[in-house]
């Protein structure tokens, strides 16, 4: 299995090579992606920057995630994670915005439908947004490290789909 961050750094350069931006709504990767982010070449080019959003209140009062919303479909949802990547997109102004929630340890909204190893992600480009959930096993390191992975292959699809579009 190939390590994460070699998928972040081409995800990095793809992005640098297009002249874009990006921003993070973190939940349960906690500032992680950021972070990842932040340790390439192309850092200063392309990361706005991130918030970390792990509780419930962070999501209603920094960003307004309407707690009506949060009640209806746990803070763990497609739902929350897709108001997220646009709530993000509205404050830090990126071409591209990632918002991540999920289980990634007992305790949250897991269920038999949502299991802990769950992980929505949302991804908003070119007046686009992509919703993903996926269902990860292992440990909350190896949870979060893959959920990097996902999302890093699932931006440079959109970027390189975007892209062609603009032609």
């Amino acid at each position: 299995m190939e390590d994460y961050r070699d998928t972040v750094a081409v995800c990095c350069k793809n992005i640098a090579d297009k002249k874009l931006s990006i921003a993070f709504a973190e939940s349960a990767t906690a500032g992680k992606m950021a972070y990842e982010f932040s340790l390439t070449a192309y850092s200063g080019d392309i990361l706005k920057g991130g918030l970390v959003c792990y509780d419930a209140c962070v999501k209603e009062e920094i960003l307004g995630i309407s707690k009506e919303l949060i009640r209806k479909f746990t803070p763990e949802s497609v739902e929350v994670t897709r108001e997220m990547c646009l709530q993000i997109k509205k404050q830090m102004k990126a071409d591209i915005t990632v918002a991540i929630t999920g289980l990634t340890t007992p305790g949250g909204s897991e269920s038999e439908d949502k299991p802990v190893g769950t992980i929505f992600y949302s991804i908003a480009f070119a007046s686009k947004v992509t919703n993903q959930r996926i269902l990860l096993a292992g440990t909350p390191e190896e949870i979060i490290n893959s959920s990097i992975a996902h999302i890093c292959h699932t931006l440079i699809n959109i970027i390189e789909v975007g892209s062609q579009l603009k032609q």
